[in-house]
C-alpha cells in the first residue's frame, strides 16, 4: 500500500471510530517498534515499553511520574483506580505516548469493572488498532481489548457494540488463526440489523484483509449509502476496486474521495494515484 494511503486510512479510521464510539483519541508519538522475525508475532512486554518510554521524558515529567508510581504502590481499590487514571492521563496529555496510556487506562477499567469503564478502555484500544502497521503492536492492542470486551459482556451479554468490538479483535488484531471466530458473531448482528454501520465496517475490513474484495465492497457500499461523505469508506472502496483489478471503478472512488480532501499535498498524491491508474 502506498504511504499516502496508509496515512489517509489511519486518519479517516480514527474519525470513523469517533462516530461509532464517541471516544477520545490521542495524537501519539511514533510507536515503539518491537521487531518481528521469521513471520512470528513478537510478544509485547509492557514493562519494556514503559522503560523505553521514560527515556524520552523531561526531568520534570520523570519526577511527576516517580510520585505517581510511588502512590500507586501505596493505594488500594478505589484510590488505586484514581491513580491509574491519573497515570493514564499523564502518558496521554503530558508525555503523549499511547501504549502506556492505554495500558493504565485498561488496568483502571479492570479494577473498576463497570461496563462503562471496560467498554471505553476497549474502544480506545480498537481506535488505535489500525493506527499502527506493526503486527506485534496490533496483537497487543487486540489482546488487551479482548480481555476488556469479555469482561464487559459478562456484565451485559446483550451489548451488540461489545460483541462487534470483540469480533474486531479477532478479525483485525492477529490474535487467532481462525478469523471466523470474530466474523460470524459480527455477521449475525449485521444480518439482524443492516443499519449497524459499526458491524458493516468491521466486516468490510475483514473482507479486504482476507482478499474477498467483492464482499468488502458490498459492506462498504452499505455504509456509503448512509454516509456518502465518509472519507474512510471512499478510500477503502477505491482500494478494493484497485486490488481486484477494476481500475475504472477505482479511479471513480479516488476522485470522489479527492473532492473531500483539503490538504494540498494529499490531494496531489491522490491525483498522482489516479494518473497511475490510467
Amino acid at each position: 500500500m502506498q504511504k499516502f494511503q496508509v496515512y489517509l486510512l489511519s486518519v479517516a479510521f480514527l474519525i470513523l471510530m469517533l462516530l461509532f464510539f464517541f471516544g477520545e483519541t490521542i495524537n501519539p508519538k511514533k510507536p515503539i517498534v518491537i521487531p518481528v522475525q521469521q513471520e512470528k508475532i513478537a510478544t509485547i512486554d509492557i514493562n519494556e515499553i514503559l522503560i523505553q518510554s521514560k527515556e524520552h521524558l523531561s526531568n520534570a515529567q520523570k519526577q511527576l511520574l516517580i510520585k505517581l508510581e510511588s502512590k500507586l504502590k501505596e493505594e488500594e481499590n478505589t484510590d488505586k483506580i484514581h491513580v491509574l487514571n491519573h497515570l493514564a492521563s499523564f502518558w496521554k496529555d503530558s508525555a503523549k505516548v499511547y501504549e502506556p496510556y492505554l495500558y493504565y487506562l485498561s488496568e483502571a477499567a479492570k479494577l473498576e469493572n463497570s461496563e462503562k469503564s471496560l467498554t471505553f478502555a476497549a474502544q480506545q484500544l480498537i481506535n488505535n488498532l489500525l493506527e499502527v502497521g506493526e503486527p506485534s503492536i496490533q496483537n497487543w492492542l487486540a489482546t488487551n481489548a479482548k480481555v476488556l470486551f469479555d469482561k464487559a459482556l459478562i456484565i451485559n451479554p446483550n451489548n451488540d457494540s461489545s460483541k462487534i468490538g470483540l469480533g474486531a479483535c479477532y478479525i483485525l488484531g492477529n490474535i487467532s488463526t481462525n478469523p471466523m471466530e470474530g466474523i460470524l458473531p459480527v455477521k449475525a448482528i449485521a444480518d439482524k440489523n443492516p443499519n449497524n454501520l459499526f458491524a458493516q465496517i468491521i466486516l468490510g475490513l475483514g473482507g479486504k484483509k482476507s482478499t474477498q474484495y467483492n464482499k468488502a465492497i458490498e459492506r462498504f457500499l452499505v455504509i456509503y449509502n448512509h454516509q456518502p461523505k465518509n472519507l474512510f469508506v471512499l478510500l477503502n472502496l477505491a482500494e478494493c476496486f484497485e486490488l481486484k483489478g477494476d481500475k475504472v471503478s477505482a479511479k471513480l472512488w479516488y476522485l470522489k474521495s479527492n473532492d473531500l480532501i483539503s490538504n494540498t499535498n494529499i490531494k496531489k498524491e491522490i491525483e498522482k494515484r489516479i494518473k497511475e491508474l490510467n
